[in-house]
């Protein structure tokens, strides 16, 4: 282990009136500070992640962490995209940073405002995370190229509306606990499970319950090297932390294995030193409700084509051996994409240090994380461990 998170700052998700880019990075950056107990001057970098694609007319974002504090003014500040996986990959170039003793303690932010974007122009922004010259007239967005995939799922293993409906009823109701959350509601399964006025077909067999949402939001941590977290409050080590990048085009795989996803997962438990079964919880990325199914199976939890497995069995909800999204996930915390892997880890610290409230999972030793950048083209894994 190289680094240590050692605070860290979360806005709620949602439709964030009244707020700016600029705005929810200043607030979160700040109180990551203060929570940390760490000065501005002590800061040695700063990592932006913003994934914008058009959701905001400020582009070159990164010295907006400046405004934090004048005590910041002239550090290094670096923007970082890596898709819907943007936080994990800032959070991963801090870490670099530690690693290679250029910087002691850096401080991490991410951050997207989607919410003031009209409908249409959402889905287009999103889609340039595809690869744009197969996959950009898909019908549907990013909802469409996933339905296409539960498609291809349902006809390769079977019906798995069921599955997909006990997935998004899992989170919403875990998503109740978590103050942070767009969507503080339990619909029930029987809500998931049935289409209705208020629960419309979107794209495929995914319906409204299946797909994450359009969010704003941002979440910060501040990183030290394990000999300076250990003389601050608290110390959240990274046990590992795996970055695998895999084809672009989704005609170069076969999308219904997560390959990317799998080998990341597989580097981390190696580099760790631990099983999947060693893990007390596991924040993943559900940006639609197919994603979390395949992702069991990625992960090693069951077998291929046997994701539902996880769900009839009770394996991953709040009380079972591993559970999945104890935060409701992006399924029902929300989906503000350069926020997304920055609040998994921030998330994640809290559950080890006993701080997560009402989303507690008993005696948290071990956290995995797993955040996904396009259809598992961007796949990072963290397993991190308390230390102090």
């Amino acid at each position: 282990m190289t680094a240590c998170i050692v605070g860290w700052a979360h806005t709620p998700f949602g439709r964030l009136e009244g707020e700016t880019v600029e705005s929810l990075v200043v607030r979160v950056a700040s109180e990551a500070l203060v929570d940390a107990g760490v000065p501005a001057r002590d800061i040695d970098e700063i990592v932006l992640g913003h994934f914008n694609g058009g959701f905001s007319q400020q582009d070159f974002t990164a010295s907006l962490v400046l405004q934090a504090s004048p005590d910041l003014r002239f550090k290094r500040a670096s923007r970082v995209e890596n898709a819907c996986a943007t936080g994990s990959a800032a959070i991963h170039q801090g870490l670099k940073a530690i690693a290679a003793n250029s910087a002691r303690i850096v401080l991490v932010v991410g951050v997207e405002q989607m919410t003031t974007t009209p409908g249409p122009e959402i889905g287009r922004n999103l889609l340039k995370a595809s690869y744009v010259r197969e996959e950009a007239d898909i019908e549907g967005g990013f909802a469409g190229i996933f339905g296409k995939i539960a498609a291809l799922y349902f006809q390769r293993w079977g019906d798995q509306s069921d599955a997909l409906a006990r997935i998004a009823a899992k989170n919403h109701k875990n998503g109740v606990a978590n103050p942070f959350a767009q969507i503080r509601k339990d619909f029930g399964y029987e809500f998931c499970r049935a289409e209705s006025e208020k629960n419309p077909r979107v794209a495929g067999p995914l319906k409204r319950t299946d797909c994450s949402l359009v969010s704003d939001g941002a979440a910060a941590v501040v990183l030290a090297d394990v000999a300076t977290a250990l003389k601050l409050g608290k110390a959240i080590a990274f046990r590992a932390a795996e970055h695998v990048q895999d084809f672009l085009p989704m005609s170069k795989r076969d999308v219904l294995k997560l390959e990317g996803c799998s080998e990341a997962w597989k580097r981390a438990l190696a580099s760790a030193g631990v099983q999947l079964s060693d893990l007390s919880f596991v924040e993943t990325h559900d940006c639609f409700t197919i994603a979390e199914l395949m992702e069991y199976e990625a992960m090693g939890l069951v077998p291929e084509g046997q994701g539902a497995r996880a769900l009839t069995e009770g394996l991953t909800g709040k009380d079972g051996p591993l559970p999945v999204n104890p935060s409701g996930g992006l399924k029902a915390k929300g989906h503000p994409i350069g926020a997304t892997g920055v609040s998994m880890h921030a998330l994640t610290a809290m559950q080890l240090m006993g701080k997560a409230g009402d989303m507690q999972i008993r005696n948290a030793t071990l956290g995995g994380i797993f955040n996904m950048g396009g259809t598992a083209v961007a796949n990072y894994v963290s397993v991190l461990e308390r230390i102090k």
